[in-house]
């Protein structure tokens, strides 16, 4: 759920600061996550996790957990393209970033062997 809710605070981040800054994001999405989870059954601390990742997601130390790591490193996968980063910004990326086979392998497919 998290890796669907991680960008909900963009709106109110740009509406509210007039940007989409990652530390708005982090600092807008959980309130607006948590009201449209406040319906839903499950436990207290899934709950608490998810509004943790979305309130972290732009923060890349102290990564706590495989969920954490994946969700960093699957929102790099989209913003590299998304922002057309160069070679020399993916290899520092993936170097400090990237920790998961699955995530070094779908970075060196997408932007290494001719995918970008």
């Amino acid at each position: 759920m998290a890796a669907i809710l991680h960008d909900i605070g963009i709106r109110n981040a740009e509406e509210k600061y007039h940007s989409s800054a990652g530390n708005y994001q982090e600092r807008e999405g959980p309130p607006v996550a948590e009201k449209l989870m406040e319906d839903l059954t499950m436990e207290k601390s899934v709950k608490d996790r998810i509004l943790y990742l979305i309130g972290n997601h732009h923060t890349y130390t102290n990564i706590n957990g495989i969920d954490y790591q994946i969700l960093i490193e699957a929102d790099f996968l989209v913003n590299i393209f998304e922002d057309r980063l160069h070679k020399e910004s993916i290899d520092s990326i993936k170097k400090n970033i990237f920790r998961t086979t699955a995530g070094i392998t779908l970075l060196d497919t997408l932007y290494y062997n001719g995918g970008s």
